[in-house]
């Protein structure tokens, strides 16, 4: 678990600040797009090669190591974000990150990717935002295959 730091002044002069769990090409994308905006932003993955996927831009910071854990929460001070955003590749990794960022660390703003949509209703009872791209994809379609 390590701490990588490239603008850490910058995130104490703005309140708003993000962290990213999963640095695959969604959560660099979103890492890219909120970084851009000058928004602080701090990714969170397991795999330190994962952070590669990063734009060379980026402004943010990066740790390595499992969100799970509550000591890589505190080592990336999520008790001072604004939003967490949970994007692994794994529905039961999203849900315990979303779980304890909005009942341990009482964040407002929570996010998940959700890849198996009968899951919603448990993110529901627990007042999370889902992002399900089977949802999403689908709804899609239907809107490309009947505008008039």
């Amino acid at each position: 678990m390590k701490l990588f730091e490239k603008h850490q002044e910058k995130r104490h002069k703005n309140k708003e600040y993000t962290i990213i769990v999963g640095c695959g090409r969604l959560g660099a994308s979103l890492a890219g797009r909120l970084s851009d905006k000058g928004s602080n932003v701090l990714v969170i993955d397991e795999n330190k090669d994962s952070f590669r996927k990063l734009p060379p831009d980026f402004g943010g910071m990066v740790v390595q190591g499992d969100a799970t854990e509550i000591s890589v929460l505190k080592r990336a001070e999520i008790s001072k974000a604004t939003s967490v955003i949970a994007v692994t590749n794994h529905d039961n990794t999203n849900v315990m990150i979303a779980q304890l960022a909005k009942e341990l660390f009482h964040i407002d703003n929570v996010i998940a990717r959700l890849y198996d949509p009968d899951r919603e209703c448990v993110y529901k009872e627990l007042k999370i935002n889902t992002i399900c791209p089977v949802v999403l994809s689908s709804s899609k379609v239907d809107q490309l295959l009947y505008q008039a």
